[in-house]
């Protein structure tokens, strides 16, 4: 290695250690990664020592069959507990491999809380307390990659996860709901496919936690290439906010049971959340459109229109829900807005890959 690639390697970890991980962000991230570790180890141990379950109160039924007892549970959860060990320590010391540690650790949490849901063939409480700690730790790491590989190449793989994420969107979209026996895609809402009772609750909550954490990724990539733009650092400072919102989102009950009275805080809870989204779709739009030029802006503003007009008439058939009445265009009109969303942040991310390539080639 000559001298002035030495010198260039030198000077790059240098602005790196300038810059460092938030404290916030590595106070968040060390505690994540702590919690699941001491979990994962405990819960791993006890399962092993006592494969029947009985030191956890678990009975060996709730695997429908897939395992006879607890025992290669038990060890690989001792073994996630060990990753995650691992992660939280080179995190600590700051590790040049901390990003990838801990995206390990994290991924293979991951994957556990999915095969253990399908094997259960349910959703425990559980599952929220140890479950959503991890996706708060994508969050964190998520700027902790660009951190540790702030590159052109770096930001256009984050700002390419935006179109990715609506690519994902549009295929669960279109999977799931032949899934759901008796569903429409045009008379029933996205929502019912994840309502409390359908038969495609699991796996949809499964299948959108990619789309929310390809667009957190997408956030940190609009913030990186954002440079001196108020506007773009507001506009993913929104996405990622967006995002985080969306990690938990209140079920709806399905519609007949509403209308028998069986309505819930989580039923109130998710129109409240679904008028948040209205203005956070609207407000990141905004912002990312003052920072572009004037074409993108007139995009923005008939997407702004698609959104009025067909939410509006979303809104007049949805008494129908509650009444248990029919809904014959309601999730047309919920797919159109939604789908207009979705082509805003392709179209978006597309126009900033190419001011990335102007600023990456001058």
């Amino acid at each position: 290695m000559d001298t002035t690639t030495i010198e260039y390697v030198r000077k790059e970890r240098q602005a790196q250690e300038k810059v460092g991980q938030p404290k916030w962000e590595r106070i968040t991230l060390l505690t994540v990664l702590g919690y699941e570790a001491a979990g994962c180890l405990l819960g791993g141990a006890l399962l092993v020592a006592a494969p029947d379950g009985r030191l956890m109160d678990m009975p060996m039924d709730i695997m429908n069959g897939v395992f006879h007892d607890f025992l290669i549970p038990g060890i690989i959860l001792f073994g996630l507990g060990i990753l995650n060990t691992l992660a939280f320590v080179s995190v600590l010391r700051r590790a040049d491999s901390d990003w990838f540690m801990t995206g390990l650790a994290l991924g293979g949490l991951f994957i556990w809380f999915v095969v253990e849901i399908i094997i259960l063939q349910e959703l425990h409480w559980l599952h929220a307390m140890w479950g959503l700690p991890v996706l708060l730790g994508w969050v964190v790491t998520i700027p902790l990659i660009a951190l540790r590989h702030d590159t052109v190449p770096m930001r256009k793989a984050l700002l390419r996860c935006g179109i990715f994420s609506s690519l994902w969107y549009v295929a669960i979209n279109i999977v799931v709901p032949p899934m759901y026996e008796g569903y429409s895609s045009v008379t029933l809402t996205v929502s019912e496919l994840s309502a409390i009772g359908a038969p495609t609750r699991i796996l949809w909550v499964l299948l959108v936690i990619p789309y929310v954490l390809l667009l957190t990724a997408f956030g940190w990539g609009v913030l990186k290439s954002a440079g001196g733009s108020r506007h773009l650092r507001i506009a993913g400072s929104l996405i990622i906010a967006y995002c985080i919102m969306n990690f938990y989102w209140p079920p709806m009950h399905q519609r007949e049971v509403i209308a028998a009275g069986g309505g819930t805080l989580t039923d109130t809870l998710h129109i409240v959340w679904a008028m948040m989204t209205l203005v956070f779709n609207m407000l990141l739009m905004g912002f990312g459109a003052a920072a572009l030029g004037k074409r993108f802006r007139i995009y923005t503003i008939a997407t702004w229109v698609v959104f009025i007009v067909f939410g509006v008439l979303t809104f007049i058939e949805s008494p129908g829900i509650e009444a248990n009445l029919p809904t014959p265009h309601i999730g047309l009109w919920e797919r159109i807005n939604m789908g207009a969303f979705l082509l805003w942040v392709v179209v978006f991310a597309i126009a900033l890959l190419r001011k990335e390539k102007v600023s990456g080639s001058s």
